[in-house]
């Protein structure tokens, strides 16, 4: 079961060509969110050596970080920024619960989450570039990725379904067994990758992912698979920060 949860998580979350048993995947549903951290500590991990492999070439730190947040999003399918971009145009706007999912729904993407998208793309990189001078960048990618997909797993526990439809209500919600063990895989890869950095990284993570949580529960109610995808950029940037800040 292990094993088929971590493929059930490669699926959902990346577009790596995983064979999933899609009958135990749909069966689990919510409860293989424990290997989310997995999942994101490999796309990290990944994203990683695309940049070291370039680095090692003579590629400047920025530049190898650019590469190496493209590889993300590739590898994600850029699931996580359509999520944050729909979550800014929904939450801010829109007037009323109502409206407010309607335009998260929509496929067409307004001021907001441009804005949304340009300033993430810009925060990582920024960090990235700071983490790949500091010669850690390996380590540092696989605790932000793991990290931020056991927050992921920690808001669809927190918040009901807003919509009462989508991914994630086919998904359901996980039981408090597999959202400790999320959060405890999630902390155990940052502890090994970047030691007592855990503390910070786990203080300004959960800030971020609290707020936008109150955020949503304030407008819409609960959470969306929007909401996951805007929970796992927000926490990567709080950590991939938190990062550049101490290695600077």
């Amino acid at each position: 079961m292990p094993n088929r949860d971590i493929a059930a998580a490669l699926g959902l979350l990346t577009r790596l060509p995983v064979p999933v048993d899609f009958d135990h995947a749909q069966t689990r549903g919510a409860q293989a969110a424990w290997a989310w951290p997995l999942a994101g500590a490999l796309v990290g991990g990944l994203a990683a050596l695309v940049g070291v492999v370039a680095a090692a070439f003579g590629t400047p730190a920025p530049i190898a970080a650019a590469l190496a947040l493209a590889t993300q999003v590739v590898i994600t399918g850029a699931m996580h920024e359509d999520g944050l971009a729909d979550t800014a145009d929904g939450l801010w706007g829109g007037f009323d619960r109502v409206r407010r999912l309607e335009i998260m729904k929509d496929s067409h993407i307004g001021a907001y989450g441009t804005i949304a998208l340009v300033l993430s793309l810009i925060l990582r990189w920024a960090a990235l570039s700071v983490v790949f001078t500091s010669g850690h960048p390996l380590l540092a990618l696989i605790a932000a990725g793991g990290l931020s997909r056991a927050m992921m797993c920690a808001m669809m526990a927190a918040l009901p379904n807003a919509r009462g439809a989508g991914l994630a209500q086919s998904v359901g919600r996980p039981d408090q067994r597999t959202t400790f063990l999320a959060l405890g895989l999630g902390g155990a890869l940052v502890l090994f990758t970047t030691g007592w950095a855990v503390i910070p990284l786990a203080l300004w993570t959960t800030l971020a992912a609290i707020g936008l949580a109150m955020i949503a529960k304030t407008k819409i109610g609960g959470q969306t698979g929007d909401i996951l995808g805007a929970t796992q950029q927000l926490t990567e940037i709080a950590a991939l920060i938190t990062l550049a800040t101490l290695a600077a």
